[in-house]
């Protein structure tokens, strides 16, 4: 039974893995004024980020429409020639990417979409998908992938460090003194996923220090299991990704592959530029 496996770009998912797993994406909207742009199709972190720093305001961002994903659905039906589709949706407390699909999914009255709310974002929700394709081209049925999926985002967690509250100034989720305060004071924000949502963690001064502390808690959610998945995230900071990677892999036992990730700019516009970060799973 042909399977087909799409997911919208709040997963992070760089076109490598999407092309390496057959993974399709529905993508997040950004909105400046009236110039409208799409995640991985005409805008990254790079441009979002140049425009921002350049008109020194934030666009907006945007579920996909039901018509997006109805799109998507039919060229998986028809081009892909798939029997049935899990789609599994950036989580439904912090967007309505969920809802559309689901509503999306009424379209094909005689056809199967399982529509999965990832309760997660970023690669927490990208793991999940890459597992289910995993799954299905070892054979699983529909059931087994979407079971597996759903257990690897029981195991995941998601850990950020902020490098400005600048663009969370910008956005009014913190005041201008604020954050004017916490850059004096040089305060880098830890963020994590709970919840469904990427709250905000910790504060911790330096940036060094908040490296640290993020490696402390992958070694707390770690234990004494192994780490079955991992990726380094990032955005528009290559070189503090990389050497983020370095004191990780000096501090924790890490897998061999440990890719690098965009953040994209559906969540990046939220976090601000300079966001390092590590996503992965603990293995049972």
């Amino acid at each position: 039974m042909a399977i087909a496996i799409i997911t919208d770009s709040d997963s992070s998912l760089s076109s490598t893995l999407t092309e390496k797993y057959n993974i399709q994406q529905v993508p997040i909207s950004i909105q400046f004024d009236e110039d409208v742009f799409y995640t991985n199709v005409d805008i990254d972190d790079e441009q979002v980020f140049r425009r921002i720093d350049r008109e020194g305001k934030l666009p907006t961002t945007a579920a996909p429409s039901p018509g997006s994903f109805v799109n998507a659905f039919e060229q998986a039906f028809g081009k892909e020639k798939a029997e049935a589709i899990i789609c599994f949706c950036v989580s439904g407390e912090i967007s309505a990417t969920y809802s559309t699909a689901k509503l999306a999914a009424q379209e094909f009255q005689n056809k199967r979409i399982e529509v999965i709310d990832t309760r997660s974002l970023t690669m927490g929700q990208g793991f999940m998908a890459i597992v289910a394709s995993e799954a299905l081209q070892r054979g699983a049925s529909i059931e087994d992938a979407i079971a597996l999926a759903m257990d690897t985002g029981s195991r995941a967690h998601v850990y950020g460090a902020l490098a400005t509250l600048k663009y969370l100034s910008m956005s009014g989720r913190v005041s201008h003194l604020a954050a004017g305060m916490a850059g004096m004071l040089n305060i880098k924000p830890i963020l994590a996923m709970q919840n469904g949502k990427l709250e905000l963690l910790e504060k911790v001064r330096t940036q060094k220090k908040a490296w640290k502390r993020v490696i402390e808690l992958v070694k707390q959610d770690v234990d004494d299991q192994e780490i079955e998945r991992m990726a380094i995230l990032h955005v528009t900071a290559d070189k503090e990704a990389a050497d983020f990677k370095k004191l990780l892999q000096e501090n924790v036992q890490c897998p061999q592959d440990i890719p690098f990730v965009q953040l994209t700019p559906g969540l990046s516009i939220h976090t601000g530029a300079g966001l390092v970060g590590v996503a992965f799973v603990v293995k049972k």
